[in-house]
């Protein structure tokens, strides 16, 4: 077991070192100065850009440096958990990440709840009702959830349950009754796939031998699936949800921006936009590390449900 978390964490080092020179060398790629977009925003939209002054701040930035030069400091200054100021606000990156993670945490820790809860339950009652036709209708409308853009089932979340019924408020963040509808448009693509692998494993669980044998000595249906099929058709349903873990990360850009809230989703947003550069990176190494950490708990946890798995390193 040790050799293989440490195998997993030598890999998820290079995973990371990876994505950030992918995400330095595509940012270096994009077309578009940052500094031009800095003075431009300081002094107006439309104003023009004094060539001196622009040159002071490359130098102050680091910007004028050869590339290699650049991407040696990077990476030894990532390495420290150091990624420097904010080429938009001039605050640390860190601070900057500091004031969004909470309520980015806040929101992706309320829709992985919903996920789980709603796409097992739905998954569970695929399987218990009492005929097929009610067994596809319960899975067949958690699809609905995955087919829909986030962008539009967020307006539209807006548009029945804010402006129309007055239920919760539009935007903002801090108090639960803001929190309900976009966590709500960020679990809802994640239920109807959770609830479909979920559920698809579970057929294939109640048609083993065991669960036959089970069945035969009296145990309910309710009984065979809760207490015999569930625990053996996780697995594929773990795999996914870790992997969601990193989608709610993504999908909380589209889900915060409609929504005003201020988070890590806005953020990006906003970074990518000003073309800064800082951020950008260290929203890349976030997303990395929580990538890589969640996997190898998730496969750590692989033993815990079945204990016919074993852990070996490659």
């Amino acid at each position: 077991m040790t050799r293989y978390v440490l195998v997993r964490v030598v890999n998820g080092v290079f995973v990371l070192w990876a994505a950030l020179t992918v995400s330095f060398l595509v940012l270096h790629l994009v077309p578009g100065d940052p500094v031009s977009v800095m003075l431009r925003g300081a002094g107006g939209e439309g104003s023009a850009v004094d060539r001196a002054a622009a040159d002071e701040l490359r130098a102050e930035l680091g910007l004028d440096q050869p590339v290699y030069r650049q991407y040696l400091e990077f990476v030894a200054n990532a390495a420290r958990l150091e990624f420097g100021t904010s080429f938009r606000s001039g605050d640390e990156v860190t601070a900057v990440l500091g004031r969004a993670l909470p309520a980015t945490l806040e929101l992706a820790a309320a829709a992985l709840l919903l996920t789980l809860v709603i796409g097992v339950a739905a998954a569970v009652a695929g399987s218990l009702l009492p005929t097929a036709p009610l067994r596809s209708a319960v899975l067949s409308a958690t699809v609905l959830g995955n087919a829909l853009p986030s962008f539009w089932t967020g307006i539209l979340l807006l548009q029945v349950f804010s402006f129309g019924l007055g239920w919760f408020p539009a935007f903002g963040a801090g108090t639960i009754d803001q929190l309900v509808l976009p966590a709500v448009a960020l679990a809802l693509p994640g239920i109807g796939l959770l609830a479909q692998v979920l559920g698809r494993s579970l057929r294939t669980a109640l048609a083993e031998p065991y669960v036959r044998t089970a069945r035969a000595k009296g145990a309910s249906r309710l009984r065979a699936v809760t207490a015999h099929a569930l625990r053996n058709a996780a697995i594929p349903a773990m795999t996914l949800f870790g992997l969601m873990i990193g989608g709610i990360v993504a999908g909380a850009v589209v889900t915060e921006t409609v929504f005003a809230r201020e988070g890590i989703g806005r953020l990006t947003a906003l970074s990518i936009g000003a073309h800064d550069f800082p951020v950008i990176r260290a929203l890349v190494f976030l997303a990395g590390a929580l990538y890589v950490v969640v996997n190898l708990a998730v496969d750590l946890i692989y033993p815990k449900v079945d204990p016919r798995i074993v852990l070996r390193a490659a």
